[in-house]
């Protein structure tokens, strides 16, 4: 490939190129009663099949290997009311003292974070509180505005109960945010539905929605056609409802969200000779992420863990000639040499039409927002077929965005 002319071709893509009608009607506002019960709409080397997600290993190579992002939706939605009664929404991003999410959320007397605050206007130089009653004590919960950095302000909460740490404290004061597009407030069911069942390390603020249609049965199914399974995490942001509004993609700015793989995963990742599937664009960036950070640790081995971050447009700057094999081995030396069972990094990666894939060879996901860079991604694996994807899946009836229905994207 021709790194010059294909950097030059990406930059100058247009988003108008990703455009499609969308309507109101076709976005799906809840869940279905039944998470398998979803549609599912399978994209084999561009024939179309129509089919249930229950049915999902019908389809599935024998031998292949699911990765999913075992990541949890936090409740990053805080309302604090100051004095005068005016009401601010302070909507927890990630964390930025201690800026590991883990040790963050640990914390028993104050942390920062980097966030969103509506009605920022009317919060001058006060400390907000807020009273609650938890295991039978009551806490004055405290937000103070520090500065404004980047587009998110930074917030520093503090408590007055040492007993008591910054989960416990969100998860009793927060509300788990929804995606913005569905129009409503959070309800009651979408505490259980807004998360994947396979959910476990805290972070994000918006779930990997492919795996919603996930169930106990669906897992049982994939153990019987002897399909393994496996995990990474990758703490979803804000920023995944962006749309791409600049007129070429080279314009446009990609949030950065961390991921974490375990040793294990890539050594299973090396020794795997059959189809990695994964499951959601999250893993998909976790796992194409993973290979650039290997490529990074073979051009600077004695690489310090903070200079491991992948930049947006990495993939398109440099001719590479590094296989997955070497990639994988790179980083499974590095966490050897450092004694260490996990590797993380935060990553900026854009992936679009022209974009080699390194590991991933097919996809789970559901239907993306139109000028989405979700969408973007699904274009660098299929081409223009997605066009007539979506075309299929509108006329079919299918249920778009977070709550609806899902796709499974095979190449031979």
């Amino acid at each position: 490939m021709n790194t010059q002319n294909s950097e030059t071709t990406v930059f100058n893509l247009s988003a108008q190129a990703l455009n499609y009608e969308l309507p109101d009607e076709s976005v799906a506002k809840y869940p279905l009663p039944q998470r398998d019960q979803s549609k599912l709409l399978v994209w084999q080397d561009g024939l179309i099949n129509d089919s249930k997600f229950r049915s999902l290993t019908d389809f599935l190579p024998a031998g292949s290997l699911l990765v999913f992002n075992n990541t949890k939706v936090i409740r990053a939605r805080l309302l604090f009311q100051k004095e005068t009664g005016a009401n601010i929404e302070i909507f927890c991003l990630d964390p930025l003292e201690p800026a590991d999410y883990q040790i963050a959320f640990q914390q028993t007397k104050t942390c920062s974070w980097n966030c969103m605050v509506g009605n920022l206007k009317k919060w001058k130089n006060e400390v907000l509180q807020k009273n609650l009653q938890l295991n039978g004590k009551e806490i004055a919960f405290k937000a103070e505005k520090l500065e404004q950095v980047d587009g998110a302000v930074q917030v520093k909460f503090s408590w007055d109960c040492a007993e008591t740490d910054f989960a416990s404290l969100i998860e009793a004061a927060g509300i788990l945010p929804i995606p913005p597009y569905l129009h409503r407030e959070t309800e009651e069911s979408d505490l259980e539905r807004y998360q994947t069942v396979y959910s476990k390390i805290k972070g994000s603020v918006a779930a990997p929605t492919a795996g919603l249609h996930f169930t106990e049965a669906i897992f049982s199914q994939l153990k019987s056609k002897q399909i393994n399974c496996d995990e990474v995490t990758l703490h979803v942001g804000a920023g995944t409802f962006k749309p791409v509004k600049a007129e070429s993609i080279g314009d446009h700015e990609m949030h950065a969200e961390q991921i974490i793989v375990r040793r294990g995963l890539i050594e299973q990742l090396m020794a795997h000779q059959g189809k990695l599937i994964a499951v959601g664009t999250t893993s998909i960036r976790t796992l194409e992420s993973l290979y650039w950070l290997g490529v990074k640790l073979i051009r600077k081995p004695e690489s310090q863990l903070n200079e491991l971050d992948i930049e947006q447009w990495l993939p398109y700057k440099s001719e590479i000639s590094v296989s997955k094999q070497e990639s994988l081995q790179a980083i499974l030396s590095y966490l050897e040499k450092h004694q260490l069972q996990t590797i993380g990094a935060h990553t900026k990666i854009i992936i679009v039409p022209g974009y080699q894939f390194r590991i991933v060879d097919g996809m789970i996901t559901n239907f993306h927002q139109p000028q989405s860079t979700l969408l973007l991604l699904i274009s660098a694996f299929i081409g223009d077929d997605w066009k007539r994807v979506y075309e299929h899946a509108l006329k079919h009836n299918y249920r778009f965005l977070s709550y609806g229905d899902s796709n499974l994207y095979l190449k031979a």
